[in-house]
């Protein structure tokens, strides 16, 4: 199996008020397709280490590499337009644009990285919109969705320029038991379509049907914390 992300001794440290060593020599790897969980207690450091992996935040030390390609040191110009190409990202508070219609949000993305002209960019949308369930509201303001509706209008639009890796921060942390497990079989079935899936819960039942746990504990991976739940 190909391996997708790669990182190597990561340290991250915030200096204000004082000095805090949040990450600390952070070593693993992530393959193509795995379906990947990072759990751990309040301020472990597993959201402030996917935001590194996603290369939202570059002030840290070690490398991080993601499809061969060193991201570490990257210009911000460059890192943009990596995020745009490889990765799709899927927060807890979805960030729609509540002034824009379902179908214009799921656009944006793929209409900034301008590979494809406006025409197929909507038919590419409209795809996206139908695997979640959501095509027959394309036309509606994302303000007038419900949350479980709203998240999958937002997975929709990360998944529009066929990113290699998703990363998830608390994908589910808004949502009921119902469409915690709408979103988790989306997960799910992206990943057995070739998909990497990155994401931060704390949801313990979400967690364990993954591939495979990394647990964070004050800012490490333990040796054998993570844990593989794939069948042979």
């Amino acid at each position: 199996m190909k391996e997708i992300l790669r990182v190597d001794k990561v340290n991250k440290h915030f200096y204000e008020p004082e000095d805090f060593h949040v990450l600390k020599d952070i070593s693993f790897s992530i393959q193509h397709g795995e379906f990947v969980s990072l759990i751990g207690k309040s301020g472990s450091g597993k959201s402030t280490l996917l935001y590194l992996l996603s290369t939202l935040d570059t002030d840290y030390q070690g490398t991080i590499t993601i499809n061969n390609t060193v991201v570490t040191g990257l210009s911000q110009n460059d890192l943009a337009k990596f995020r745009n190409e490889y990765i799709g990202f899927v927060f807890q508070f979805h960030f729609l644009l509540p002034e824009f219609t379902v179908l214009e949000n799921v656009m944006m993305p793929a209409l900034k990285l301008k590979r494809y002209p406006r025409s197929q960019i909507q038919e590419m949308a409209m795809e996206k919109l139908a695997l979640m369930g959501m095509d027959t509201y394309a036309a509606k303001l994302s303000s007038k969705l419900s949350g479980g509706q709203q998240q999958r209008v937002a997975i929709a639009r990360a998944l529009i320029n066929e990113p290699l890796i998703i990363m998830a921060d608390e994908p589910t942390g808004n949502l009921d038991s119902a469409n915690t497990e709408i979103v988790f079989d989306i997960f799910q079935q992206l990943s057995q379509k070739g998909n990497t899936i990155v994401t931060v819960t704390h949801d313990a039942d979400f967690a364990k049907r993954a591939d495979r746990i990394i647990e964070m504990i004050d800012g490490r991976i333990p040796e054998k914390a993570g844990i593989d739940f794939r069948k042979d």
